[in-house]
């Protein structure tokens, strides 16, 4: 980001996980979407929102199988840019996840004007629920703001089976952390697909 060269890492991920999906129909078949993590830098690039036009254009990816990660931070700094960007990418059947959400201080009040798919509440409210009642708070209420607004809610951090436990009481949707998954190649998932389940952990 420094250097301004983060849109043509983000290009090349993008274009290799087009261009790796396209080729495991099965897997595609049995996953609901694969997300993508951006930087705030890409979302005003010109060239890389054209290039993603391309790339999917010209492949056989149906492009609701993509989901784009934007952090909260990124988005409140620009958020006419964030908002014109999510609206591009959904046009083409994409959609979007709000990552980090409530690591900033006016969360909610720009909330509604961002079409966004999934909610991910920040890890640092989730990873203590089940000791710090302010933290269990917080997660409720951002799980019920994101339900009335149509969003499915994601809760990181979950490390054990007793956040999972709480986090299912609450009703959040889906559920990341170690205490479901360690990280993986994508490319090791693929190579060893069917013979492994890869489906997203649904809470409830």
């Amino acid at each position: 980001e420094r250097y301004n060269i983060i849109s043509k890492i983000d290009q090349g991920v993008v274009d290799n996980v087009i261009d790796l999906l396209s080729e495991h129909d099965r897997f595609l078949d049995n996953v609901d979407c694969i997300s993508i993590n951006l930087s705030g830098q890409s979302l005003a690039d010109s060239k890389f929102i054209e290039h993603i036009h391309y790339k999917l254009e010209t492949s056989r990816l149906n492009p609701s199988k993509l989901c784009f990660e934007i952090t909260e931070t990124s988005a409140i700094s620009n958020l006419q840019i964030a908002t014109e960007f999510i609206q591009q990418m959904r046009g083409l059947g994409c959609r979007f996840s709000l990552d980090d959400f409530g690591s900033g201080l006016s969360s909610f009040a720009y909330l509604k004007h961002l079409q966004v798919d999934f909610l991910k509440i920040d890890g640092l409210f989730v990873k203590d629920i089940a000791n710090d009642k302010i933290d269990l708070a917080m997660v409720k209420s951002m799980h019920e703001m994101g339900a009335v607004m149509g969003m499915e809610t994601i809760a990181e951090f979950v490390e054990n089976d007793q956040i999972l436990h709480i986090l299912k009481g609450i009703g959040v949707d889906y559920v990341q952390g170690y205490g479901i998954a360690k990280p993986q190649l994508l490319q090791d998932i693929l190579d060893d697909y069917p013979e492994k389940s890869f489906k997203p952990r649904l809470v409830n």
